[in-house]
């Protein structure tokens, strides 16, 4: 649906200039919800804002539903640009109009007949929860309320893609759920691509089935939120899966004096549950086929979208060879070992 190809963006002139994007490559799927996570300053909002051209790239390619943005006139931009809705971190509503023609506000300038239109804007608004708030005017909104006007807006000219710029930064944590889960419902109904920029790891573990990590206004990793969370590649992701999973283990445990006796060893050991696999006792039927001891440290268990997903440290502790047999058995059923410590 969206194909970025060596997107580089440059503001200011010879003597300025100032890198935002540099050799972009991206490739968002047809139906999905694609997130883009990085730092302020990385480079995420001018992303987005080449895709529909409110920024000219510099160099490169970018495809939406086949068609070559960078190519188009004037008028058919702007006719592209009607199937690219846009929501904003600060809402852009029009204060002098009330929820109804906030919404209806798109299909006038698109000339939509009145009927026709005000037809429309009834159903996004049954469908973003806001029936009973048509004629409210925006200062006596939520921020949430607000967020659900722009999304039934970005949708009046029913858009194949959906891109949302940090769209839930300004909101508390329980709105932002419901909000995210406002989009997966649209996701789900419609089949409507979704791009969403972030900085906030909740969001892409909540909302995204990829993401992308831009870092140093370029594209580092790429691939499922699953993959990324039990195994990020580049310190940028691990950095922001720390954030919100704790996967530290305290000084004090890692040099505290291990005795060992003969051929006993001890190992601590990270291991990540993904999916099925979360609720299966694999640790007890891993200490009930191996004589060894295992100590808990510490563990949770979260949701990645859908999907359960956990951590546990355990300290095993026993003769070395049925140590290594045990963190084997692990491997065998598919679970993610990482041997943190070993005495």
């Amino acid at each position: 649906m969206i194909e970025i190809t060596g997107l580089t963006k440059i503001y200011g002139n010879n003597e300025t200039k100032v890198l935002a994007l540099r050799d972009v490559n991206l490739s968002v799927k047809k139906g999905e919800i694609f997130g883009i996570i990085g730092l302020s300053g990385a480079g995420k909002s001018t992303l987005i804002r080449c895709i529909n051209h409110l920024e000219k790239p510099t160099s490169g390619i970018i495809k939406v539903d086949g068609q070559d943005i960078g190519a188009l006139s004037q008028k058919d931009l702007r006719l592209a640009r009607k199937k690219i809705g846009m929501i904003f971190q600060q809402f852009n509503l029009l204060s002098s109009r009330n929820v109804f023609d906030n919404v209806l506000f798109p299909l006038e300038i698109a000339k939509v007949p009145g009927p026709q239109a005000r037809q429309k804007v009834t159903e996004l608004l049954d469908l973003v929860g806001l029936s009973d708030k048509a004629g409210v005017f925006p200062e006596q909104l939520s921020g949430g309320q607000k967020q659900r006007v722009g999304i039934a807006r970005a949708l009046a000219n029913d858009p194949k893609v959906l891109l949302s710029d940090e769209a839930t930064s300004a909101l508390d944590p329980q709105t932002t759920r419901s909000i995210l889960k406002l989009l997966k419902d649209i996701n789900r109904q419609l089949g409507l691509t979704i791009l969403l920029i972030t900085h906030d790891m909740n969001v892409i573990k909540e909302a995204c089935d990829r993401v992308a990590v831009i870092d140093d206004n370029t594209i580092v990793e790429v691939g499922d939120v699953l993959s990324i969370f039990s195994n990020p590649g580049t310190p940028t992701s691990r950095s922001f899966i720390n954030a919100i999973v704790s996967k530290e283990i305290p000084e004090e445990i890692i040099h505290r004096s291990l005795l060992s006796a003969g051929d006993n060893a001890i190992q601590l050991i990270r291991v990540s549950f993904i999916g099925s696999s979360a609720g299966e006792p694999v640790i007890s039927n891993m200490l009930q086929k191996y004589p060894i001891k295992a100590n808990i440290l510490y563990g949770n268990i979260d949701r990645v979208k859908d999907t359960p997903f956990g951590n546990l440290a355990l300290e095993l502790m026993g003769p070395s060879a049925l140590v290594q047999e045990a963190i084997d058995y692990l491997h065998d059923n598919h679970l993610e070992i990482e041997v943190l410590h070993h005495v």
